[in-house]
This record gives structure tokens, C-alpha cells and sequence, in this order.
């Protein structure tokens, strides 16, 4: 069978669904005994429809189609399913409608928190987040899921992957210039990373993005900041991260991303500031 012949059915399954929910609730069903029965039924269609539409690439369709099988599965006290078919439907969602694959996403959390089930929890929080970026392009929203993402994480012991959260929320504050939210997470992550013999080498780069950005803030302290990652983690000193913020030979020591190049470029800015002042 073609796609669309797919669609036409998951359309006529949809029909029947919302049928069986409506006669589930009528009278007869009720004094019967079978609307809970019918109720299973009509869960079990929707969830049919939705991965029919999924096939015919209806990404819309297929994500209302989970949602009415998610409502269901709440209404029968399968908490879990639930989630389940709002994560489907977010998923269904994303690739055609980002606000409403959030909203299915959202739905699911808080599912997940009250169920417990907090890295679950965070894991969609990161899909939240990543939408945020990519397809909303709203940076403060993004941070916002990254940062709970992380407190949900650190709460379960997954300090690895609150780490990562946290690297991200702070990339971020330092383009937004928010220094001084981004020099804190730079040094938790870099404090948290640099006892552990397989993350130590990362915290070295940890402790160079933080001193620069308090280098943008002011110099004097950025100094002072330095002479602490020296003393917290010995392994700085001989690092070139660490000869890099003592000399000025960026380009010659390493090639730089373009995150690094920006704050290098406003700590410039910094710079010929303050030297255009003391003339």
C-alpha cells in the first residue's frame, strides 16, 4: 500500500476512535460496564493512526494522534504509556511544529518528575533546550532547560551529564555577556573535572574560557583568577591555554574556534578601552 493510501486509512481509523471514546461516555456504555473496555480500544486505534501518519510523513497528523492516545492513557491511570505517547508526539511534532512539540515535551516531564523519574526528566528537558536552539532561537529559553536539565541530573549523582549542560549554559552566557554567570560555571565544571583522571585534561580548557571572561570584566582580577587555577590545578601553569592568557601570541600557540575568538576580540576591545581612557 502507497502512503496515502496509509493516510486514508489513519484518517478512517481516527473516525472510528473518536466514535468508540464518545459512545464510552454515552449512557448505555456506562451501564453496561464497557466504556473502559472501549476506551482501551480507541487508545489502541489512535496509536494505529499515528504511526500510519509517521509513514505518510503527516508529521502534524501523526503528533495528534499521540496526543489523543496520550489523553487516553491518562484517563486509564497508565501514567508511563502516557509519557511514552507524548514523547512520540513531540517527536512527530518537532519536524513540523517546534511549539507544540515542546508543549508534548512539557507534558511528559511532568509526568516523568511526579512519577520520580528525574533523568528521564532531564533528557527531554535537553530535547526542550536543543529545539530552543535550533529551531525557536530563543538562547534564554535554552539556557533556562539546559540549567534544569543539570539540577535534575546532579540530584540523581549524573555529574557528567550536568557537567555537559552546564558547559552549554555557559558558552552561552558569555555570548549573551553574561561574564560573570559564565566565570561560575566555568569554575564548578573545572573544579568538578579536575580531581577525575579521565576529565582532568578538560579542565585545563575550563579554566582558560573562565579567565577570559573575567579578563573582559577586568584584568586585574582575570590576573588574580589565574594565579588560583595555578594553585587549584598545577597542570594549568604549564599549559598553553595557561601561556596563551600570559602572552599574547594567540594564533601562533593554537588555532581558535570561533568562541574563543569572539571574547578574545571584545577582551581587545577591553583593552584599547581602558588605554583610550588613561590618555
Amino acid at each position: 500500500m502507497d502512503n496515502s493510501g496509509k493516510e486514508k486509512e489513519a484518517i478512517q481509523l481516527m473516525a472510528d476512535a473518536d466514535k468508540k471514546v464518545k459512545s464510552s461516555g454515552s449512557f448505555l456504555g456506562g451501564m453496561f460496564g464497557g466504556g473502559h473496555h472501549k476506551v482501551e480500544e480507541a487508545c489502541e486505534m489512535y496509536c494505529r493512526a499515528a504511526n500510519m501518519f509517521k509513514m505518510a510523513k503527516n508529521w502534524s497528523a501523526a503528533g495528534n494522534a499521540f496526543c489523543k492516545t496520550a489523553r487516553l492513557q491518562m484517563q486509564l491511570q497508565n501514567k508511563h504509556d502516557c509519557a511514552t505517547s507524548f514523547i512520540d508526539a513531540g517527536n512527530a511534532y518537532k519536524k513540523s511544529d517546534p511549539n507544540e512539540a515542546i508543549k508534548c515535551l512539557n507534558a511528559a516531564i511532568d509526568i516523568y518528575t511526579d512519577m520520580g523519574r528525574f533523568t528521564i526528566a532531564a533528557k527531554h528537558h535537553i530535547s526542550i533546550a536543543e529545539i530552543y536552539e535550533s529551531e525557536l532561537v530563543d538562547i534564554e529559553k535554552a539556557i533556562a532547560h539546559y540549567e534544569q536539565a543539570a539540577d535534575y541530573y546532579k540530584g540523581e549523582e549524573s555529574n557528567s551529564s550536568a557537567n555537559k549542560c552546564l558547559l552549554k549554559v555557559g558558552a552561552y552566557c558569555a555570548q549573551l555577556e553574561q561574564y560573570q554567570k559564565a566565570i561560575e560555571i566555568y569554575e564548578q565544571v573545572g573544579a568538578n573535572t579536575m580531581d577525575n583522571p579521565l576529565l582532568k585534561y578538560s579542565a585545563k580548557e575550563y579554566f582558560f574560557k573562565a579567565a577570559l571572561c573575567h579578563f573582559i570584566v577586568d584584568e586585574l582580577n582575570a590576573k588574580i583568577a589565574v594565579e588560583k587555577y595555578e594553585e587549584m590545578f598545577p597542570a594549568f601553569s604549564d599549559s598553553r591555554e595557561c601561556k596563551l592568557l600570559k602572552v599574547k601570541e594567540f594564533d601562533s600557540i593554537s588555532r581558535l574556534d570561533q568562541w574563543h575568538t569572539t571574547l578574545l576580540l571584545r577582551i581587545k576591545k577591553t583593552i584599547q578601552g581602558d588605554e583610550g581612557d588613561l590618555k
